[in-house]
């Protein structure tokens, strides 16, 4: 029984040598190739990545710079909105019956115009 079994483990494979000695070539064959393929495709993998970190910081500076314009216009907006109601508020001060006239006037158009529907 024991030559059986030391025939299996040293049973020799298709070139002459042990099966386990075949694992091992084909597994560092394997390793070999692709070490090999991850080599070469390293360079592009890193432009891939290099462009894409380029692409995301021009997308967050330009969406920065859009928050800062939008900021600004806001506040531009606020100072506008202001003067305008300040405006309103001295001119119906200094002339509150022109100030009637118009708003009568205005409610008779806009009656009109919505009772013409």
């Amino acid at each position: 029984m024991e030559t059986s079994v030391n025939n299996l483990s040293s049973n020799p494979g298709m070139s002459g040598k042990p099966f386990a000695s075949n694992i091992d070539e084909a597994s560092a064959g394997a390793h070999h190739t692709i070490d090999k393929v991850t080599d070469a495709a390293r360079p592009a993998v890193d432009r891939v990545a290099t462009g894409a970190h380029q692409a995301v910081d021009k997308l967050a500076g330009a969406a920065a710079s859009a928050a800062e314009t939008y900021d600004v216009k806001s506040e531009q907006l606020k100072e506008a909105q202001m003067r305008i109601t300040e405006n309103c508020r001295n001119y119906v001060r200094d002339n509150p019956l022109a100030t009637v006239g118009i708003a009568v006037v205005a409610g008779f158009l806009l009656s009109r115009f919505m009772n013409a529907r």
